[in-house]
């Protein structure tokens, strides 16, 4: 399929180490479906989190810098970390929306010569399939389909909170992993706890409140009859994995499942 769009890409840490199967198997898809991932150069990390605090700018400059970057090269910038999209993309919001922030950023900039105010788009890989892409297209170039296979979508809390920023997808009733499962020849598990945190962060304070959320999240999906789930998030992932306990559900990351149904899976 010829190349018809490029994007300004945004890896993240984890996708260069742990999460390397998220990355790999994006970039190669991606040129399965016609587009191309060009990473930026020098890029930081975002940082892992959103800083909540008003007057904590310092962790949002790294974030900046790459919303610059895009901007600069008139790509829109993509992202597959979950934590990471959710960073870029409020970070991006702050910046566009708050005088305040976009005042004390641009006065720490300075130095580099650079000024922003929010111009770049943030978008993740799963809205480039849905928006750019189209699921209709994304089916026509599956060579491997996933048929007869039950597929749990879990989405998490950073790709869909908050949902008056992100914009993703319903916060409460998310559809797109679900019509990906779909339009790679799956069939979607809708279970309740598919939007609901893994409470990850919360493990340096409470190490029993993450094993206790994969629980209910694992048992959840495996109640209404998943294999397997799926995930864009690294740390969902670890964290369900770390403390799956006696499930035998596996979670993979969408870009694996998009790459084997494309046909482009490298066997390891």
């Amino acid at each position: 399929m010829e190349n018809t769009k490029h994007y300004a890409y945004f890896p993240g840490c984890t996708l260069k180490n742990k999460a390397l199967d998220l990355d790999v198997y994006a970039r190669k898809s991606a040129e399965a479906l016609g587009f191309t991932l060009e990473e930026i150069p020098e890029w930081q990390c975002c940082g892992g989190e959103y800083p909540m605090a008003k007057d904590e700018i310092a962790s949002k400059l790294s974030s900046v810098r790459a919303l610059a970057n895009a901007r600069d090269s008139g790509k829109d910038l993509v992202t597959l970390c979950s934590a990471c999209y959710n960073v870029l993309k409020q970070v991006n919001n702050d910046v566009a929306t708050d005088e305040f922030v976009a005042f004390k950023v641009n006065n720490y900039l300075k130095q580099d010569e650079i000024e922003y105010h929010g111009e770049a788009k943030v978008v993740h890989y799963l809205e480039i399939l849905r928006d750019v892409v189209g699921w209709d297209n994304v089916k026509a170039a599956v060579k491997n389909p996933f048929k007869g296979k039950k597929i749990g979508a879990y989405y998490g809390c950073l790709l869909l909170r908050p949902g008056k920023v992100l914009q993703f997808d319903d916060p409460e009733n998310p559809q797109i992993i679900e019509d990906f499962i779909k339009a790679i020849g799956g069939t979607p598990v809708i279970y309740g706890q598919r939007n609901e945190c893994c409470g990850a962060y919360t493990m340096f304070e409470d190490e029993s409140i993450p094993k206790n959320r994969a629980k209910k999240i694992l048992s959840n999906a495996e109640d209404m009859g998943a294999d397997f789930l799926v995930t864009s998030c690294p740390l969902c992932r670890y964290n369900l994995l770390k403390n799956k306990g006696d499930s035998k559900l596996d979670v993979i990351y969408f870009t694996e499942l998009l790459a084997e149904a494309l046909g482009v899976k490298e066997e390891k």
